[in-house]
């Protein structure tokens, strides 16, 4: 009987197609698939952390914003909002990641033609092409572990002794997507020892002399320390052209002394409508800096607009003309039109009601918005809320810091050979805001920190704190387990005799510029975003919330 059944079954095996015998196998092969793709999903559904939108896209930034905007003043904050160059970062490191082994460069490391050169009795000729290669060749070896993308090199010069050689070069940082560079020039001993960051002073470019204070507005220096910096204000030129060109015009607003956060928002709200309209947009180099962020607590006027971004960059991103200009050549073209009956045409808009998709066809040479009601009325960023969203986009990647900061930036990070550790530590009013954050004071006391950064920091790794802390002593308590580095540390750098000083006194007509809270905030943000590992306070130090209690 067994033997029947079994030659039955055996020979209705047999009777099945081939054909549905593959789809049998596919079939489950498929549902197999599925069953791993859903069991995937839900463990990343589980683990998945969202990402901080301060540190993503321009959209999610403008979604995060939109969310939390509201129709008055924007609320003063010790953060730093972010330009461009951080919209292309990547997220910071958590805080439990460990960071990277770092080998030190090998100061015995020589090519061949160093070695002929140190054997050699004959002094060392810095202008010989072989100098050159054996530089390349020996930075290959030294830094190829480290953060620098070498980009170019200038002819090395004598150094100050015999077989001493200084070389320049321009370099990046491998973690910026964006192609911005930077220059360092060192002193190297027959080529088998790099020096400190920026120590062969020789090849670096010659310090230009402050100018005689000129004009309320003055002609920005041809010559600067660094000859990648071009700071020059762009003309509008002869009658025709400023005639066939369109552009848009903001009148000053409500935005002017309010936080830099807010003026970065609206301005780009007005660049983005230009961009929207395909016109220049005129722009006030001159800009008024909140109190938070000067030593008196009072809002100073007349702040270049230079010294905290990177006008070249926004020349090359954007079409803009400076408003100093423009309203001289408007004066005498438009006189000069009067005369021929061919006065230049403008458009008045006295109100962000008037939405710019009802600007697109509009012919007038000029369109000139005009903020004179009362706040929040005459906000800028008014002009892009409501069904305007829809069609303006913030232009984020033509704003970046300026790069005169970014240079100290690169400087200090220099200072730390590129591999440290960082941690941002906010206290300031938010501390002291018991309702709002009721444990961020305790959970940032020096003992606090000393107790969670050694647990997921090594001991004795450079760690440099970006923080708003007005004491300089308050986290000796650290400097038995870290090397600890503060921004206090680097003054030599915006010192009255530091390329910074003499740079931004030359663009502010020979009058000496302060190294103010926002710039602080700036180059804080920068060292930070470098750093090998990153412990954020919100994140990982303190239970309480970013925005205040129940806000996470």
């Amino acid at each position: 009987m067994k033997e029947a059944s079994s030659a039955s079954s055996s020979s209705l095996a047999s009777e099945i197609p081939l054909s549905q015998k593959v789809i049998k196998v596919i079939s489950n092969v498929c549902f197999s698939f599925f069953v791993l793709s859903v069991l995937v999903v839900t463990v990343i559904a589980v683990t998945y952390q969202p990402p901080d939108p301060w540190l993503q896209s321009s959209s999610a930034l403008t979604s995060s914003l939109s969310s939390v905007l509201p129709n008055s003043t924007f609320h003063t904050d010790d953060s730093l909002l972010p330009t461009g160059e951080d919209l292309l970062l990547s997220s910071p490191s958590p805080s439990n990641s460990s960071s990277s082994t770092y080998q030190p460069p090998d100061p015995w490391l020589q090519s061949s033609s160093a070695l002929t050169s140190s054997l050699s009795s004959a002094p060392l000729n810095c202008s010989d092409p072989r100098v050159l290669a054996a530089i390349r060749s020996f930075n290959a070896r030294a830094f190829f572990r480290g953060s620098i993308v070498f980009l170019s090199y200038d002819a090395p010069v004598a150094g100050p002794h015999p077989g001493e050689c200084d070389a320049a070069w321009r370099f990046r940082n491998r973690k910026e997507k964006s192609w911005r560079r930077y220059r360092d020039y060192r002193r190297s001993f027959e080529v088998v020892y790099v020096g400190k960051f920026r120590s062969g002073t020789n090849a670096a470019a010659a310090a230009v002399a402050s100018p005689r204070s000129r004009a309320a507005r003055p002609k920005t220096p041809q010559i600067s320390a660094d000859a990648d910096i071009n700071d020059t204000i762009p003309t509008v030129g002869s009658e025709s052209q400023f005639k066939k060109g369109k552009y848009l015009y903001y009148t000053r607003g409500g935005d002017h002394c309010k936080g830099m956060n807010q003026f970065v928002w609206s301005f780009l709200c007005g660049l983005g409508e230009a961009q929207f309209l395909n016109r220049t947009f005129v722009m006030d180099l001159s800009i008024c800096l909140s109190g938070a962020h000067t030593p008196s607590g009072k809002d100073e006027d007349g702040k270049d607009f230079r010294f905290y971004f990177d006008f070249e960059h926004l020349k090359e991103s954007a079409s803009v003309v400076e408003e100093g200009e423009f309203l001289r050549d408007w004066r005498r073209w438009d006189r000069a039109g009067a005369k021929k009956n061919g006065r230049i045409s403008v458009r008045k808009v006295p109100t962000y009601k008037v939405a710019p998709m009802q600007l697109k066809k509009d012919k007038s040479t000029i369109i000139w918005r005009q903020f004179g009601g009362p706040e929040p009325e005459n906000y800028w960023y008014r002009v892009c809320e409501g069904r305007a969203a829809k069609y303006i986009q913030r232009p984020w990647h033509a704003i970046w810091k300026s790069k005169r900061l970014m240079n100290i930036v690169t400087e200090i990070a220099g200072k730390m050979d590129w591999d440290y550790d960082a941690v941002h530590v906010i206290r300031g009013w938010k501390a002291q805001d018991k309702k709002l954050w009721p444990n961020l004071d305790a959970d940032t006391s020096p003992e606090a920190l000393a107790a969670k950064l050694t647990k997921v920091l090594r001991p004795m790794r450079n760690l440099y704190i970006a923080t708003n802390e007005p004491f300089y002593n308050y986290f000796d308590r650290l400097r038995s387990h870290f090397k600890v580095h503060l921004l206090d540390d680097y003054k030599e750098m915006w010192g009255n005799t530091s390329e910074w000083y003499n740079e931004t006194m030359a663009l502010n007509g020979g009058r000496p510029v302060d190294f103010d809270g926002y710039m602080r905030v700036a180059v804080d943000t920068e060292v930070l975003y470098r750093a090998k590992t990153q412990v954020e306070t919100f994140n990982n130090l303190t239970r309480d919330c970013k925005d205040g209690i129940n806000t996470c």
